[in-house]
């Protein structure tokens, strides 16, 4: 492991991206991380993304326009067949490209790679979000040009995306010519294909699969030569999925403009003529509009696109700025976390934050996908990261958008329950990664065999219910939810008895830890199936008790029984959680402690990360971890365990954890700093913040990480701040500032209230911000109350428990039956 020793400081080059609290800004062009660009600079609003490529369009590494959920499918091949397995594979589609605009001066194309800039710019506002560049360009003949262009996808209106494009001569007199396009590049990848680099390449589960045929069939391809208006509708050739986009086209100049237009059915174009004196700007506005749906006609997709131009034309443009403007000074007063006297670390939590918002605003009756709307890495899928990492950020900071992500695992409901039966199951089973609801996980050890998804699922539900009290939610959808996970469990376990006790096992599954799959009782899906089948007891007595009619339906729609409840707190009482008292841990598994180590501190870094160098059964032959696995269940569950017994288990785990997932540094950090290893915490978060800003895990290019993103709030709140949701209403603090930070500031919206939670290092302090109160809670175990008038300050005696460095290399650890477990390095010569 080497994220203590490398992760201490800031990792960005600050010559190029300064330091700025509310923006992200690039000060000079570089076509070495074109990919990486891209992701951090796109605008998205959790429906429509833009990737951060240039206008001009020459330079890039993937052009990319994304709509959540509009995906193609194909049929999976096995190349050995068995039942059961994942037939329908999904990929999210690029969408047609309204970012074009290319610039002709003279008859000079401006091609950034190549051009002599004199100046650049480009700065994404956290706080307008719109996305700005400014340049100088000489042109080869002498003549300076300055271009400034504006791009910002509507939190406002879901469907609207906007850009301005602004060109003046600085010198001189001479022709400038703006070709606007909407080009389908999806399908155009097939007729100019990327050259291949020979030798061998790693295949990377990570990226999205390729489709090597026509995707976008056309439909509709129109244009307006007098008002700029082009149409270009299509229908998914196998999902048959529909599309419908319309751009429009206004320009102005101080002189007399020729205007050309053309259409084709993978294209569009706008193409304007005209002569500038030094010193006179023509200025290009373009509105672009996309609506997507299962099976509606693209030409009644096209007329829903021209009434949400027609709209935004009627508000003018100002409208969607100052719009775009109010809804994110909303979205901060709610959501933002502040670090005093930290400047960059601010930076990166505010580009974090607003990853969140762009990956899930308007995202509605969709999901998450793991890369937002900004790549296609991971196809587009959903996973169970958004339960367990992003909807605690959207819970308590903005509770619509966790109901709309909970709404849309809902709608997944019938696709689950039929996938359980297909696994000889009753209840309903999630799929691991999923566009339309089919399991899209061709390899199932480390796809289906993951279970805990409809745990991590239930949880996610029941934090939302706890902190919104969104009773309404419960009785109509989410109880539905609850009960089919637990019918799954106490279906899929069973009792082993010995010698008159009787202990609930699950076999033949996969925890969170990819580098370890199809085991006996692990022992995070036990501890989260435990709390699901809990939790959905609890639940069918509150909605009787609150709405008799809701549970007489319930009933009625899922054919629930009262002893069912009762086998559900029989198992969950009698859940088998391994445990071995001989080395004093939860093992992974019921045999992790049977396997030998992978001895990570000798592993060239070259071979890293393990999945990309490595047979899948090199790896499962051996205790090491992906990603952070009985961590994680100490974290989401940890009133079930002691202090002692996090300790152990974090010192264990902690240096056989690769890291390899970006999943992993959000979860040590909680847990490290809980326990009392401040800096390894802190280097853990680090690690989190910068994930894609430094690229960390050298594939930004395919996406950010949204999971990742919202794990680093919840590193601020649930790690540093202390805050622990208990479950119906039970609120708690028990603070962990790490030395590198003086005070933290976070804010919470719990049953309504906004509350602004300020961390220092002897007090921790609490403001009603919004909202009528009270809240009650615990800091330390003393209860608290807090009023709209009356703020509270709590003095702090220390900042918890202070371990130095990081824990020990475990390896010489003896076992039970007095065998060392040994550590060593798999070669193959």
């Amino acid at each position: 492991m080497t994220a203590f020793a490398a992760v201490t400081g800031d990792p960005m080059d600050r010559s190029r991206f300064p330091v700025d609290d509310w923006a992200l800004t690039e000060t000079r062009f570089d076509a070495e991380d074109l990919g990486v660009t891209e992701s951090l600079f796109a605008v998205g609003n959790g429906y429509l993304g833009l990737r951060g490529n240039y206008e001009e369009s020459r330079d890039a590494f993937s052009d990319g326009t994304f709509i959540n959920g509009f995906h193609e499918t194909w049929p999976i091949l096995h190349a050995e067949e068995a039942y059961g397995l994942a037939r329908v594979g999904q990929s999210i589609v690029n969408v047609p490209d309204p970012k074009v605009i290319r610039l002709y001066v003279d008859d000079e194309p401006l091609e950034l790679s190549s051009a002599d800039l004199l100046e650049y710019d480009r700065t994404l506002d956290f706080r307008t979000g719109v996305l700005t560049r400014q340049l100088c360009w000489r042109t080869p003949s002498g003549r300076r040009i300055r271009v400034v262009s504006r791009r910002m996808v509507s939190f406002t209106q879901k469907h609207l995306a906007v850009m301005t494009f602004e060109v003046t001569p600085l010198d001189g007199r001479g022709p400038v010519q703006i070709s606007s396009q909407l080009l389908n590049r999806q399908d155009r990848e097939l007729e100019h294909p990327a050259i291949e680099t020979p030798g061998g390449t790693i295949a990377d589960p990570r990226k999205a699969e390729k489709i090597g045929r026509r995707v976008l069939i056309p439909a509709v391809s129109s244009i307006d030569e007098d008002h700029g208006r082009i149409r270009l509708g299509y229908r998914c050739a196998e999902s048959g999925m529909t599309l419908g986009v319309v751009v429009d086209h206004e320009i102005s100049a101080p002189v007399d403009i020729r205007t050309q237009a053309h259409i084709a059915e993978d294209e569009g174009k706008m193409i304007y003529r005209l002569q500038l004196e030094a010193g006179q700007t023509v200025t290009l506005v373009k509105t672009a509009s996309f609506h997507t749906a299962q099976h509606v006609p693209p030409r009644e997709l096209i007329d829903r696109c021209e009434r949400t131009l027609d709209r935004a034309a009627e508000e003018g443009l100002q409208r969607q700025f100052d719009d775009q403007r109010a809804w994110l000074d909303a979205y901060w007063q709610r959501s933002d976390v502040e670090l005093p006297d930290r400047p960059s670390l601010q930076q990166a939590t505010r580009w974090n934050l607003f990853s969140l918002a762009q990956a899930s605003a308007r995202a509605e009756a969709q999901g998450i996908p793991a890369k937002g709307v900004t790549g296609s890495g991971y196809g587009g899928h959903y996973f169970w990261d958004t339960e367990v990492y992003v909807l605690p950020f959207l819970t308590y900071t903005s509770p619509y958008a966790a109901r709309n992500a909970l709404r849309f695992r809902y709608s997944l409901l019938p696709a689950a329950r039929r996938r359980a039966r297909e696994l000889c199951q009753r209840g309903a089973l999630f799929p691991w990664r999923t566009i339309n609801g089919h399991e899209a996980s061709a390899y199932y050890a480390a796809g289906t065999a993951q279970y805990h998804i409809d745990a991590d699922v239930a949880y996610g539900l029941s934090q939302y219910v706890g902190a919104t009290d969104d009773v309404d939610f419960l009785c109509r959808e989410g109880i539905d939810i609850l009960v089919e996970t637990a019918r799954l469990w106490a279906d899929l376990g069973f009792w082993r008895r010995e010698n008159g006790d009787a202990s609930f096992h699950i076999h033949g599954v996969t925890g969170p830890d990819e580098y370890t799959t199809v085991v006996n009782d692990n022992m995070y899906t036990n501890v989260l199936a435990r709390f699901n089948l809990r939790r959905a007891a609890d639940a069918v007595a509150e909605v009787r008790a609150v709405d008799p009619d809701a549970y007489d339906q319930l009933v009625r729609r899922t054919g629930l029984r009262e002893e069912e409840i009762l086998e559900w707190r029989e198992a969950a009482a009698e859940m088998s959680i391994p445990f071995d008292a001989k080395v004093g841990i939860h093992p992974q598994d019921s045999r992790f402690l049977d396997r030998e180590m992978w001895d990570l501190e000798n592993t060239p870094v070259e071979v890293r990360p393990l999945l990309l160098h490595h047979h899948p059964l090199v790896i499962y032959r051996f205790q090491v971890l992906k990603q952070a696995d009985v961590v994680l269940a100490l974290f989401l569950q940890g009133e079930e365990f002691s202090y002692d017994e996090k300790l152990a288990d974090f010192s264990y785990y902690d240096p056989i954890t690769t890291g390899d997932s970006t999943l992993s540094a959000v979860a040590q950090s909680i847990i490290a700093a809980e326990v009392g290893y401040h800096e390894l915490a802190w280097s853990y978060f680090l690690e989190a913040a910068y994930v894609d800003l430094a690229n960390r895990h050298a594939n930004t290019s395919d996406g950010v990480h949204v999971a990742s993103i919202g794990g680093v709030w919840s590193a601020l709140a649930f790690g540093f701040g202390g805050f622990r949701d208990l479950g119906a209403g039970q609120w708690t603090f028990d603070p962990r500032l790490p030395d590198e930070l003086d005070s933290l500031v976070y804010r919470l919206t719990l049953r309504g209230t906004r509350m602004r939670v300020t961390v220092r290092r002897t007090e921790v302090s609490f403001e009603i911000e919004a909202g009528a109160g009270p809240l009650t809670f615990s800091v330390r175990g003393e209860p608290v109350v807090l009023t709209p008038d009356s703020p509270v300050t709590v003095q702090l005696a220390d900042q918890g428990p202070r371990l130095e460095g990081r824990p020990p290399n475990p390896a010489g650890t003896v076992r039970a039956d007095g065998t060392v477990i040994s550590a060593t390095v798999p070669r193959g010569d």
